[in-house]
């Protein structure tokens, strides 16, 4: 009897336990699963509402910090190129060569005006064309017997020097002087003119020996005005300025 009653407690309590198995209530705890991590992705700071605001609508942290180097980079590298060159316009020297001029004392006359300004002139020769002086002269028609006339009344009124030679063109001409000083020429064409002619002026030049002063200019120092080179004679003297010729070359 006392076996009977053992073994109807064991069968209830295992359907008690199968009940409480198939319910879950005594199921063993599930593992928690962790979650694997996501990549990390960047952020710019206008995409987080929250940092955005925080920070006045301005990217900050290392992003702002690596934009910044980004920009300070080029910055860097332009005023580092700017005092370059800077620095090297500051050692370049220009030459320049004034000039032509037509003999020694024209051009001993420049470089003493020159070095009286604290520049260090050199004189040159080289070969080239050169303005020579103001032509005066008449034109003359074909017939020969007017060049005859014209030379008589030039000689009649004072103008004795005249004298018929090749023109600018293909005619002949009556030459009334070569000038280099502006007031001769000017007075010549005047005496002409009151003799009732009509002379035309030109200029003429040459060929030879010319004579050129080259000067190194300072970076501070501005072109210099061939006109400050006039001699106080009166004579023009028709300068040009430019740079002075390369090695083995010539003006």
């Amino acid at each position: 009897m006392t076996l009977l009653k053992t073994l109807v407690v064991c069968l209830v309590l295992a359907n008690v336990c199968y009940f409480l198995w198939e319910r879950g209530i005594a199921k063993p705890p599930d593992s928690v699963v962790v979650p694997a991590p996501t990549p990390g992705t960047l952020k710019l700071a206008s995409e987080s509402p929250e940092a955005f605001r925080e920070t006045g609508g301005k990217a900050a942290g290392p992003l702002a910090a690596g934009n910044a180097g980004a920009s300070a980079a080029p910055a860097a590298e332009d005023a580092a190129r700017s005092g370059g060159n800077s620095g090297l316009l500051t050692n370049v020297k220009r030459c320049i060569s004034v000039g032509p001029f037509r003999d020694v004392s024209e051009a001993a006359h420049a470089a003493s005006t020159l070095r009286g300004g604290g520049y260090d002139p050199r004189q040159r020769v080289a070969d080239g064309e050169v303005w020579a002086g103001v032509w005066v002269y008449l034109p003359l028609p074909a017939a020969r017997t007017v060049a005859e006339q014209t030379l008589a009344k030039l000689k009649a009124g004072g103008i004795d020097d005249a004298l018929e030679m090749p023109g600018p063109g293909e005619g002949a001409v009556i030459s009334l002087g070569l000038y280099s000083e502006p007031k001769r020429a000017q007075a010549r064409v005047a005496q002409a003119q009151g003799l009732g002619f009509n002379p035309g002026i030109a200029d003429r030049k040459r060929n030879g020996n010319v004579y050129w002063i080259d000067i190194d200019l300072k970076p501070t120092d501005s072109l210099l005005n061939p006109s400050d080179l006039q001699g106080e004679s009166g004579r023009i003297v028709r300068l040009e300025v430019k740079g002075c010729p390369t090695a083995g070359g010539q003006s």
